[in-house]
């Protein structure tokens, strides 16, 4: 507990522990206002309020709170701030020009700055100005009043001129990147970091060295190495003076004498006040409660929804009343044989949570799991024994509906436990992603307080990372889980109202969710590995990587870190002479373009690519699937992300089976240790040919493309023919060829003239010439990327042929580099998310299919737009002609859409 008992934003009960030295907090206001504003500054436009209030600053303030303020627990403390517009200080009548350089205040910021004050008014601190005077004024008066009278205090600023106010009971703590991340100033540290002057002379430095932030000058040509040196002898400014006679006639001793006014005038500037007339007593700043009743409106009005999920948790979890907690002890109850039958009673839908201890849920352990429904209760347990029950197996295959949260991983988790899930109607991963693409945090907690369903979140109950560990603790981890089946139960009319609203249902029930099962299934099939042929393909890499080595070394003329950038730049632009081509913040740059374009001149750099490349084969490919391949059954099982793309399309991890290499030889070998599950079996390969391109002459309907489709020509060189006005029959070179492939693709991403100069290796203006070619041949293309964008201005999202909706915040930025992603984002969100769609469906469709043939081959990958099969060689036939037929008719475009299949004994030899 904290502030007279109320629970602190850092979300941890703690016990308050009254020490006999009472504590002061001050924060320099205005300073840390501006850092949290730059801290931000790249999120500006994204970071608006519903009110369209930015609130960057608003976001970056309030995690200090949460970081650091409520985590000190002062007994007393104070938000000091320079005074409003048009006030003037006792520094102002001094120096004309005293911060006259200085940049209006930001609009964005200058809007924030009211909700700033309010945020640490609702934070139970007190806000103080006092006109005539900076906040720096204030907190030194405050903190000699408060040593004065015992206490020990804490400063909290970006400004190291309050390191002048360092004594033992005196700490300042320095922002040094945003405003969390601090360094604290002791009088040991401070000796420490400027070479052993104390923090009375941090007055006399910047009376030598000036302060180009404030805008006044000390003396000429002295910077802080020269002013410490000059302090260290002659102990202040005075002293210097006193002295100035002694010194060698210098250039120094010039600037010293002739700016001899300037330093002390600094020095006046320089020194905080301690003697301010504050009104404020010291016993007026009690740090007070959080005042929850007023900041949850407050949040809500700044759209803080991770704030307010917080909030709503701790009172919740921590502050219910009596008769909240009876009623939440009915609500819940632990399973156990003796009262399994209660389940019978669940007659309207079913909610199921699993809790696992890690994200991989085919190997994690199933540490407990919660049934029930709102009107029956919720009934939790560890014994997974019980699942085996007749009544839950009756349960699980009944008609009756199921919420659960992510379908696809209890399905897989029942499967490990030999249970089978039926009728499987709402799950809120889903419907919240389809909800927003752009929101993929997938942790339940975050997705429910989108409609102010609030819950602890599994961060505050089971710790991450290292720290990460299930509860003990029965009823701790019982309510949590009870808490979550709650929130499920209650989302599905509010979630599934909005999905209606949004017209997506069918996108819900007709894809996605059919297609979690499908995606379980192929899983749970996983692809066999061939572990014999990878270690001997990992055995021949292995022997080539140490004859590279070997060679590298024998031209290098020494021996180096072949993996270290830092060495490898040193010894091709500094020992070799080798010209660099580009430069970083670290350094010549050594990546894989760079060397590319230097090998084609210098045979060494092509050695130490090829090196470079089978040592990656080696460790991601050939190592990296034995760590991961299941032992009981020689398989791999990738998990599919259904909910991470902002498209649509699938992604896989444990590992990434999208990212297997199929482009050079040495990286295709790789696909060869993937093999069917039986020896009289093969692998069967279908991929869509040139999907994309597909969608964009159906949305856009321009005639000249879809003719080149209709025609069954290559449509590389039929574009190659249109823009590079060829006659029929005339040959298309390979570089014609190339170019209208680069362009036809690079139209889909909105590739700029500039994008396909460098894509091409050509000029600018040729690229320009070949686009504008590009519309004027298929001018309807030119008119939908104009519609689409003026359209995603308009709404602010954009749609695929199947309702998919990616909302684009960036699209109304006033940054140009951000809102030109976003419009470029809108042209390819229909393109690359309804191809995404199109092979959803054909994925159900194929299971389908399988079924009703009763066939026994199966499905196992999904990579980008093919699908891997395994079957029995005497059903290859059969697919050659299924597979072909179930995805082209997937979904029907006005142009015709190819498949083209392959078989063989493994995934190499499919292709």
């Amino acid at each position: 507990m904290s502030r007279s008992g109320h629970f602190c934003l850092g979300w941890k009960t703690t016990v308050k522990i009254k020490l006999m030295t009472k504590t002061l907090l001050l924060i320099d206001g205005n300073s840390l206002a501006f850092r949290a504003f730059y801290a931000m500054y790249n999120q500006i436009d994204r970071m608006v309020a519903h009110t369209g209030l930015h609130t960057n600053a608003l976001v970056a303030f309030n995690n200090f709170f949460d970081q650091i303020v409520d985590k000190m627990q002062p007994d007393y403390a104070l938000v000091a701030w320079d005074a409003g517009k048009g006030s003037t200080t006792f520094r102002g009548d001094i120096y004309d020009d005293y911060k006259g350089d200085r940049q209006t205040t930001p609009a964005e910021l200058s809007e924030q700055f009211p909700y700033l004050r309010k945020m640490v008014d609702l934070h139970g601190i007190h806000s103080y100005e006092l006109p005539g005077f900076e906040a720096d004024d204030i907190i030194g008066t405050y903190s000699k009043i408060a040593e004065q009278a015992g206490f020990k205090t804490t400063i909290i600023t970006g400004d190291r001129d309050l390191t002048q106010l360092v004594t033992n009971n005196v700490s300042v703590n320095v922002t040094r990147k945003g405003v969390t991340d601090l360094d604290i100033y002791t009088p040991a540290f401070l000796a420490d970091k400027w070479g052993g002057i104390s923090p009375r002379q941090v007055v006399e430095m910047k009376s030598l060295t000036g302060d180009t932030s404030d805008n006044y000058p000390g003396v000429t040509k002295v910077g802080e190495k020269t002013a410490i040196r000059l302090l260290n002898q002659f102990g202040s400014l005075d002293g210097i003076y006193a002295n100035i006679d002694t010194m060698k006639a210098s250039k120094l001793k010039e600037n010293l004498i002739k700016d001899k006014e300037s330093a002390y005038r600094a020095h006046q500037l320089a020194t905080i006040k301690t003697d301010a007339p504050v009104a404020l007593k010291l016993e007026e700043l009690t740090n007070k409660a959080i005042n929850f009743a007023e900041l949850i409106p407050f949040y809500e009005e700044l759209d803080f929804k991770s704030q307010l999920a917080k909030i709503h948790s701790i009172q919740k979890a921590s502050m219910l009343s009596e008769d909240a907690q009876k009623e939440s002890t009915d609500q819940l109850a632990e399973l156990t044989a003796a009262n399994l039958d209660h389940l019978l009673a669940i007659k309207d839908h079913l909610t199921i949570y699993f809790q696992t201890d890690s994200d991989n849920y085919h190997t994690a352990r199933i540490a407990a799991f919660v049934l029930g429904n709102e009107d029956e209760g919720y009934f939790a347990s560890r014994d997974l024994e019980l699942l085996n029950s007749s009544v839950v197996r009756q349960l699980f295959k009944s008609d009756l509906p199921k919420n659960v949260f992510n379908a696809k991983e209890l399905t897989v988790l029942l499967h490990r436990l030999g249970l089978e899930i039926k009728h499987i109607d709402f799950d809120f991963l889903l419907v919240s992603y389809l909800l927003d693409t752009t929101d993929n945090d997938n942790q339940l907690s975050t997705l429910a307080s989108r409609f102010n369903v609030f819950l602890e979140s599994d961060a505050d109950v089971y710790g991450t990372g290292a720290k990460f560990q299930i509860p003990d603790n029965d009823e701790t981890l019982f309510n949590h889980l009870a808490a979550k089946a709650s929130a499920i139960s209650r989302l599905y009319e509010p979630s599934m109202g909005k999905l209606a609203d949004h017209e997506q249902v069918d996108l819900y029930r007709q894809i996605e969710l059919p297609l979690s099962a499908v995606l379980a299934s192929m899983e749970i099939t996983g692809i066999k590995l061939d572990q014999k042929e990878l270690r001997k393909l990992g055995q021949e890499f292995d022997k080539r990587i140490s004859e590279l080595e070997k060679q590298i070394y024998e031209e290098a003329g020494e021996e180096f870190n072949i993996n270290s950038p830092k060495q490898l730049a040193e010894l091709l632009f500094v020992t070799m002479g080798i010209p660099p081509i580009k430069k970083t913040k670290t350094g010549f740059s050594t990546a894989a373009g760079v060397l590319e374009e230097l090998a084609e001149q210098y045979p060494f750099v092509s050695l130490i690519l090829q090196y470079r490349q089978l040592a990656k084969l080696n460790s991601t490919y050939v190592k990296g699937l034995l760590d991961v391949v299941d032992p009981d059954d020689s398989k791999i099982h990738t998990r599919y992300l259904q909910t991470l793309t902002q498209t649509g399309r699938l992604s896989s991890v444990d590992p990434n089976m999208q990212n297997i290499p199929d482009r050079d030889e040495e990286g295709k070998r790789i696909r060869k240790a993937f093999v069917p599950s039986h020896d009289d079996w093969q692998i069967f390969g279908a991929d869509y040919s040139q999907i994309e391109l597909r969608v964009l002459a159906h949305v856009t309907g321009d005639q000249n493309l879809k003719q080149a489709f209709e025609s069954g020509e290559d449509i590389h060189a039929a574009t190659a023919r249109s823009i590079f006005a060829l006659k029929e029959g005339q040959e298309i070179s390979f570089d014609q060829r190339r170019r209208a492939k680069a362009v036809n693709f690079g139209i889909v991403y909105g590739i700029s003239d500039f994008g396909l100069a460098q894509r091409l290796g050509i000029s600018r203006q040729e690229g320009k010439q070949i686009i504008e070619t590009y519309f004027q041949e298929f001018p309807e293309v030119k008119k939908w990327i104009d519609a689409i964008i003026a359209l995603a201005h308009k709404q602010g999202y954009v749609e695929t042929i199947a309702h998919r909706r990616r909302y684009l915040p960036d699209i109304h930025s006033k940054n140009f580099n951000l809102r030109s992603f976003a419009e470029r984002t809108a042209t390819n969100t229909p393109i690359q998310g309804s191809a995404a769609d199109i092979i959803k469906i054909a994925m159900i469709k194929m299971s389908q299919a399988l079924a009703a043939n009763k066939l026994q081959a199966k499905m196992l990958l999904q990579v980008h737009d093919e699908l891997i099969f395994e079957a029995p060689k005497d059903e290859i036939d059969i697919l050659a002609e299924l597979v072909p037929k179930v995805m082209d008719s997937a979904i029907k475009l006005n142009v015709p859409l190819r498949v083209q299949a392959h078989h063989g004994a493994n995934w190499y030899d499919e292709k």
